[in-house]
């Protein structure tokens, strides 16, 4: 039995993997966020709050966190009040997305205070971490991840990606470049189609039973896209963040890359110009805007 589940960090995602641990796992459950309201409605459905990632990490044999940058996810882990300085976490758990380089210091830090880390980030959106239907892309000592078998089945499918902390992030930075560039390229095919006359709702249709069928095309644009909503659940800032954290690996590696420049500036050019609090699926605003159509649901036909 695990002695205790910590969560730090209660955003769209996380917030979302926490209310699902929280209500499945059965475990004795503590949360901290930096906007205390925020951590009230843990509290309200049974968690107890702590005031610092310290003291969820003297409270809790396994810490996850969720956070949104490298840089705060170094500072909660190690820095003054982090994780590193608590009296009886052995586990921390990591699903965010900080890129390899940032995780590989967390974990080399931590091991020196005797905690194993797990990269575990995590793919799938808001609805999947609701639903429990997460990518969950784990790198970590087997004992560890074996430990937490049961709390990462209740997050989403677990796939065992290595033993070294980073691969976790390696394999999401990689998923994630794909995920943004068929919807900029998804955005620029569908600003097209309008702009030379035709219905979208039916272009989605052929290319969904066609060979260009993916993510953007069967689930962001009939979702958030045509009915002009723009609510995914996942920030513009974020996926620019991700796709420059892959360009960086790709640097640091020597692997030359040819199309993910040109992704990470279109993520650029969309981060300047819809804000990067914006959701992801705004980025079609930019290509709207040069070719002065929108990609809009056509509104229901009146009867006679």
């Amino acid at each position: 039995m695990i002695d205790g589940v910590g969560f730090i960090g209660l955003g769209k995602m996380g917030g979302a993997i926490a209310g699902r641990l929280l209500a499945k796992s059965g475990q004795r459950f503590v949360v901290f966020d930096t906007r205390k309201e925020v951590a009230d409605r843990f509290v309200a459905e049974g968690a107890t709050y702590a005031d610092s990632p310290a003291a969820v990490a003297s409270s809790c044999e396994v810490v996850f966190a969720s956070l949104p940058t490298p840089a705060v996810v170094k500072e909660a882990a190690l820095g003054r009040g982090g994780v590193i300085e608590g009296k009886k976490a052995r586990i921390f758990i990591d699903v965010s997305t900080t890129g390899p380089q940032v995780t590989e210091e967390v974990a080399a830090g931590l091991a020196a205070a005797g905690l194993d880390m797990i990269d575990s980030p995590v793919s799938g959106g808001i609805a999947g971490a609701m639903n429990g239907t997460l990518a969950v892309m784990v790198a970590g000592k087997p004992a560890s991840i074996e430990r937490c078998a049961d709390l990462l089945a209740i997050v989403g499918k677990v796939f065992r990606v290595g033993e070294r902390p980073g691969l976790g992030q390696t394999m999401k930075l990689c998923n994630n470049l794909l995920s943004s560039a068929v919807l900029a390229l998804t955005s620029e095919a569908m600003v097209l189609g309008v702009k030379a006359g035709l219905d979208p709702k039916v272009m989605l249709d052929v290319i969904n039973t066609g060979s260009g069928r993916n993510s953007a095309s069967t689930d962001k644009f009939p979702r958030s896209v045509l009915p002009r909503t723009f609510d995914f659940g996942f920030s513009t800032g974020h996926m620019y963040k991700d796709v420059k954290l892959f360009m960086e690996v790709a640097e640091h590696l020597g692997v030359q890359m040819w199309v993910a420049p040109a992704v990470r500036q279109i993520w650029l050019q969309a981060c300047c110009e819809v804000g990067p609090d914006s959701d992801f699926t705004a980025i079609v605003k930019c290509i709207e805007r040069l070719a002065g159509v929108e990609v809009k649901a056509a509104p229901p036909k009146q009867r006679a």
